[in-house]
């Protein structure tokens, strides 16, 4: 079942640089350039492809416990690069190294290489969905040793670290800037790179369901299920498929979980967390109960929801939703972590009682 959506993607099929053209300038005229004029934006661009060009060697990255959007960029951009014929390293920085099961689908994943493989000083690093510099993990300092440091990320909070920043957050995901990234250097669309772009636009708008996702959202899916990917296998594998443990810690996480009606202003939040040692009985991986904060926000009565995972040195890792009122970014960036205005997260070393009230009180309406 985890090669299904790979093998799906194999076959023949194809969309010309130069057919998806208009499509992809309609897709992008939504995105608009949040550090700088549109012109210094474009500016920008132009840089990054020529120093693309110029580069032998290029590090691709994305951030620590990689998502759906920051791997399915990453990989996207390693084999597009690769057939253009840089030498590509594809890294994130964590140790152990551990793709999800749920991603294990992803073609390129022989470009992947420990953060320890990867130049002290590289030539060139890409830098695909990091929202802030502590999500580089191990590859921070090696990021930063790097003469080219390019950021390209649709997260709001992104300070614009790096020499050079392609951040647009009206985009629904990382991946709709890595299809302009590709056009730009000339590269069709195939069937791998549509499985990857494909596996971060839909993770990260919920399957097309989040508010960012547009008229244009969908036209760009649509020219990636025109190469004839399978969707359908794509999103089994995605949302619909786990283990038996996985049943076992929701159970528990669900059984923990506790309303405060007059958090958040009294819109209400819900909460729950997952130690290490529910993991560790049912042989469970943080990655595969990321979904769990989607099972949370459900309730009507709280307007924010939180999940706290334990990692085994006893670090929290928490996912937060809004419904629309509050902006949990910028709760989670009192915290020291960021992401989107109705969803993003934090690690924490305090106890979970601690972290829920830090949490509780940095939580404000939106106007």
């Amino acid at each position: 079942m985890a090669g299904e959506p790979a093998a799906a993607g194999s076959a023949a099929g194809a969309t010309t640089g130069a057919s998806s053209t208009s499509a992809v300038e309609g897709a992008l005229a939504v995105l608009p350039a949040p550090r700088a004029e549109e012109s210094g934006f474009e500016l920008v661009w132009q840089q990054v492809v020529a120093e693309i060009g110029r580069a032998r060697s290029i590090d691709v990255i994305c951030h620590i416990c990689p998502d759906g959007d920051a791997l399915g960029s990453a990989l996207a951009a390693g084999l597009a690069l690769r057939g253009l014929g840089h030498e590509v390293r594809v890294s994130f920085g964590d140790d152990p190294q551990i793709v999800p099961e749920s991603l294990a689908f992803l073609p390129g994943q022989e470009l992947i290489v420990p953060a320890a493989e990867v130049p002290d000083a590289p030539e060139l690093v890409l830098c695909f969905d990091v929202a802030a510099e502590s999500r580089l993990g191990l590859l921070h300092d090696k990021a930063f040793a790097a003469p080219v440091l390019v950021v390209v990320d649709h997260h709001a909070s992104n300070p614009g670290f790096g020499t050079h920043q392609l951040i647009a957050p009206a985009a629904p995901a990382t991946a709709v800037l890595v299809d302009e990234l590709l056009r730009r250097l000339g590269v069709p669309l195939d069937q791998e790179l549509a499985t990857c772009l494909y596996t971060g636009v839909a993770t990260d708008t919920g399957s097309f369901k989040y508010r960012a996702t547009t008229p244009a959202t969908h036209e760009f899916a649509g020219r990636l299920l025109a190469t004839g990917i399978r969707h359908d296998l794509i999103s089994r594998q995605l949302w619909d498929t786990s283990s038996f443990g996985y049943l076992k810690v929701l159970a528990a996480a669900l059984d923990r979980a506790v309303y405060e009606p007059g958090a958040a202003g009294g819109l209400g939040l819900v909460w729950t967390w997952v130690p290490y040692q529910d993991l560790a009985l049912f042989s469970v991986t943080v990655e595969e109960i990321e979904g769990l904060i989607d099972i949370v926000r459900r309730p009507a009565e709280a307007e924010v929801a939180l999940v706290l995972k334990q990692d085994p040195d006893g670090t929290l890792r928490g996912s937060s939703r809004s419904k629309g009122a509050v902006d949990v970014a910028a709760a989670c960036a009192e915290l020291g972590g960021g992401g989107h205005t109705y969803a993003a997260g934090f690690s924490a070393r305090e106890d979970v009682a601690a972290v829920v009230e830090r949490f509780r009180s940095a939580l404000r309406p939106i106007g």
